[in-house]
């Protein structure tokens, strides 16, 4: 029996170096600590897992800084919010003062004092595209059902036929901007005629 040279390899050995050996076989670990950029950024990540991880030293200036960030959104949204509403009332406000050019203008043009083609008629267009395009809107029209909450009677006129009751005329046009009322309509009411003195209902 011959000896064998184990340091020598016989032909058809395979040999394994050191560069086939690190070729062939890896670290576990190593691959797992080596993260693309795609996997950082491709991370979930909320504010309060951020907070959790951040050292000691920071912990406290990261839930600060959070504090502030959730102050400053409400005030940005309390602010948004008010500064709708003064805009509201500011258009109000010129609504409101712009009424009683309007009732002229509507005596006016029962009088038949605006005619077609002249100075004033012009004037009132132009006044009421102005408050039209602030957002003001008429309302209360003859025939429509009386709605003590919308509407102001000033004069109730018993009238047979009436069941429930109705406006029968309109002496102030009512205005609102909105869910804002500027003016409630002002207005006489149809009621139901009593059948056996002929006279309204309280």
């Amino acid at each position: 029996m011959t000896n064998k040279d184990f340091d020598k390899p016989e032909d058809g050995d395979e040999v394994l170096g050191e560069e086939g050996s690190d070729a062939t076989a890896s670290d576990p670990e190593s691959q797992e600590d080596e993260l693309t950029i795609d996997d950082i950024l491709g991370a979930a990540q909320n504010d309060d897992a951020a907070v959790a991880d951040a050292p000691a030293e920071e912990h406290d200036l990261l839930l600060d800084l959070k504090r502030l960030q959730a102050e400053y959104a409400n005030y940005r949204r309390r602010t948004e919010d008010q500064r709708e509403v003064e805009i509201e009332r500011a258009k109000g406000a010129v609504a409101k003062g712009l009424l009683p050019v309007l009732d002229d203008l509507d005596r006016a043009e029962k009088h038949g004092d605006l005619v077609e083609g002249s100075a004033l008629t012009a004037i009132a267009e132009k006044l009421r595209a102005v408050v039209a395009r602030l957002g003001v809107e008429t309302y209360g029209a003859a025939g429509e059902t009386f709605d003590p909450q919308q509407h102001e009677a000033i004069f109730q006129a018993p009238t047979p036929g009436t069941e429930t009751p109705t406006i029968l005329e309109v002496v102030e046009v009512g205005y609102r901007l909105g869910a804002i009322e500027l003016r409630p309509a002002k207005v006489v009411v149809a009621v139901p005629a009593d059948p056996s003195t002929g006279s309204g209902t309280d």
